[in-house]
């Protein structure tokens, strides 16, 4: 690794740090709920179809990645970068963010046995590799969405209508998105050996990558409309009925193919990036229109800038004080049992105690900030 942004742009875009800072502390928040049992509903996913705030965290930091990859590449094109060169350094990116994914869910003892292969760094790899392959190929937005499309088309007709071996067909021998019955859990458990993260299956399990990717494409998408040449009011206002636009498809197409983050189903794909797109907007809005730079940005800046330095900080901290063993409680369940478990709201406790991690995070990323000094893969 070396020194510079992660997922940098070289031409800064500062409402899409602020929304990358947004979105990777709000990761972290959720992430590391004091309890689990008592957390506000806003700060868990939901259990299976439907969707809470915290379902868009995950997209939204993908959608981000397919902004900033069409930034930073068209950058090193006008600097004289050959594709072919650009194409090995986005390879080699996702191979080391692949990499820290196994770092990540590995430690602190690392069991081969009992790895996980997939994760949120690994999806993020494989999204960001085939995105940025696809847009040195074609730089247009026409095959972006086309290729999109078919793949959120293609995922949706694979888990509807392609029978599951050894269970049958969805909604004729199964139910439709079936916990265990349905394609993607079926690869989890035949094509990687490992631990599945919920023992059966796997939220970022190999064949969801394919709608992950299209979220991704959406990104790249809003990029190439940001890079116009239009006023900044009717790029803001662009973003809003795109934004629209997904929500109300995601909606209509929730009827027949619910919106599951567990299964990223094609309906969350544009429900998720409708969000996001409303959520970019807002800070495009405050920071690009009405020129609110200074005091509130200047957290979210310093997440942003070292977005996936501060990811991989929360979850190995997280996984060491959860291993280090104190009278036989963890050493994160005994800080919390003698803290924030006294307090007489339980759900409050448990958000104090995950704004108290935030801060703790906050803390390394803030020195590299200050030293300027940003981390990218």
């Amino acid at each position: 690794m070396n020194a510079t942004s992660a997922f940098e742009k070289p031409q800064r875009l500062l409402s899409l740090d602020v929304l990358r800072g947004i979105t990777i502390a709000f990761m972290i928040l959720v992430n590391d709920n004091g309890d689990e049992r008592h957390a506000y509903w806003v700060l868990k996913h939901a259990a299976w179809n439907g969707w809470t705030p915290t379902d868009l965290v995950f997209p939204t930091f993908l959608f981000v990645v397919g902004i900033s990859l069409v930034f930073s590449t068209d950058s090193r094109l006008a600097r004289g970068a050959q594709r072919s060169t650009l194409f090995f350094h986005a390879l080699r990116r996702a191979v080391i963010l692949f990499l820290l994914g196994l770092v990540v869910n590995g430690s602190p003892f690392f069991h081969l046995g009992t790895l996980r292969i997939y994760g949120v760094l690994q999806r993020i790899a494989i999204c960001y590799f085939i995105a940025s392959a696809l847009y040195l190929i074609d730089r247009g937005a026409k095959s972006k969405i086309v290729i999109a499309a078919a793949a959120l088309i293609g995922y949706w007709v694979i888990m509807r209508y392609i029978p599951v071996p050894g269970y049958g067909t969805p909604t004729v021998n199964i139910p439709l998105l079936s916990h265990d019955a349905n394609w993607v859990a079926y690869i989890d458990r035949h094509i990687f050996p490992g631990r599945l993260y919920e023992g059966t299956r796997d939220p970022e399990g190999l064949l969801s990558d394919l709608p992950a990717v299209a979220t991704t494409l959406i990104g790249v998408l809003t990029a190439l409309w940001l890079r116009t040449a239009r006023p900044l009011v009717t790029k803001f206002r662009g973003l809003l009925i795109a934004a629209l636009v997904l929500l109300t498809c995601g909606r209509i197409w929730n009827i027949w193919f619910p919106i599951n983050k567990k299964l990223w189903t094609s309906s969350y794909v544009l429900w998720a990036a409708g969000c996001s797109l409303l959520g970019l907007a807002l800070c495009y809005w405050a920071v690009e229109i009405r020129q609110w730079k200074r005091g509130w940005t200047f957290p979210w800046l310093v997440f942003g800038s070292n977005a996936i330095t501060a990811y991989v900080f929360s979850e190995v901290l997280a996984s060491i004080i959860g291993s280090v063993r104190i009278h036989g409680q963890s050493l994160s369940r005994t800080f919390y049992s003698h803290t924030f478990a006294h307090i007489p709201d339980p759900a409050f406790g448990s958000l104090l105690y995950s704004l108290t991690y935030v801060a703790v995070c906050f803390i390394p990323v803030l020195i590299l900030y200050r030293r300027k000094i940003f981390i990218k893969v």
